[in-house]
């Protein structure tokens, strides 16, 4: 009987940590508002947080067409539709974790614009208008991904020519969507400070919060299987590429404190067949395209040109 009790009793400090980092890892805040002006705290951002506001408030400002899709697992999806032209590329954008698709999409879907192409700029599921209350780091999201590329083929035609695109979370969703067998009509990936794998981010984050992350991990990955329904380990964006033929960009500032530039070196050196890495001094997290814009613009226009030559 005692031996019974302390099984008992492990099984629930189990279930109650895995529970807890189930909350503060996965669980979206309620009404994550992509309409948000919220910009991170600390030095970096104060340098350029009137440039990030105007960048913002200039995508705001724009008319766009709100589209909403139904995905794989029945979740609606709300994305906004920005037309430039007809026959146009088209680029597809996804934010990062717990943010909007404004404030990191707006740089990206303001040159897209200034380079002839369409975007579909996507509100993330448990973000924005988006449904779900679950953040799964780029394992559900992935799937998001396709169906919005399959989404944009059946819309503007089997032969539109489409760029993926994300920043921190969502560049890492692009990427770990390159292990599901994309369609031809997918020219190129833009990766701004995407992390190798959800594994190595919660790694990394557990030890900046001085929590042991070896000893944590289990009970994150536990917690994501038993209360949010997916598997961690199911993919990684640096075991993705090492397969893709889809050429690959990555931006990276090397002074990210959130996403570190290394993960990026690590994916340069994966093995994927072509890929590129730009990394910008001086850079935080996400802020590469604020702070050193012309580079930002011509490593992006080189290489969209490339793709869609």
């Amino acid at each position: 009987m005692f031996y019974f009790i302390i099984i008992i009793v492990f099984i629930l400090i189990t279930l109650g940590i895995s529970y807890y980092a189930f909350r503060i890892t996965f669980l979206a805040p309620p009404h994550l508002d992509t309409e948000h002006y919220y910009t991170p705290e600390g030095e970096q951002y104060d340098r350029v947080r009137d440039g990030i506001q105007k960048s913002v408030g200039r995508m705001a400002a724009r008319k766009y067409e709100p589209v909403t899709i139904t995905s794989f697992d029945g979740s609606k999806l709300f994305a906004r539709y920005y037309h430039i032209a007809d026959d146009a590329p088209v680029q597809i954008l996804f934010h990062g974790y717990k943010s909007s698709s404004l404030l990191d999409c707006s740089g990206g879907s303001y040159f897209a614009a200034q380079l002839g192409h369409n975007a579909i700029v996507v509100d993330q599921r448990s973000h924005g208008q988006s449904d779900g209350t679950v953040i799964t780091f780029g394992i559900k999201e992935r799937k998001d991904c396709l169906c919005w590329i399959q989404y944009a083929i059946e819309r503007f035609g089997k032969d539109v020519p489409i760029i993926l695109s994300g920043l921190s979370m969502g560049a890492a969703t692009v990427l770990m969507a390159t292990d599901l067998n994309l369609p031809p009509n997918v020219k190129g990936i833009i990766a701004d400070c995407p992390y190798s794998s959800p594994k190595e981010i919660i790694l990394k984050v557990a030890k900046q919060m001085h929590f042991p992350p070896r000893l944590m991990f289990p009970f994150v990955w536990l917690g994501a299987f038993l209360f949010g329904h997916f598997n961690l380990l199911e993919s990684s964006a640096i075991e993705a590429i090492r397969t893709c033929e889809i050429p690959i960009l990555i931006l990276h500032g090397d002074e990210d404190e959130l996403v570190p530039c290394e993960m990026s070196r690590l994916m340069q050196n994966s093995g994927a067949k072509d890929i590129t890495l730009e990394t910008f001094a001086g850079a935080g997290h996400g802020l590469s395209y604020i702070m050193i814009p012309d580079k930002y613009e011509k490593a992006v226009l080189e290489f969209t040109k490339r793709c869609l030559a």
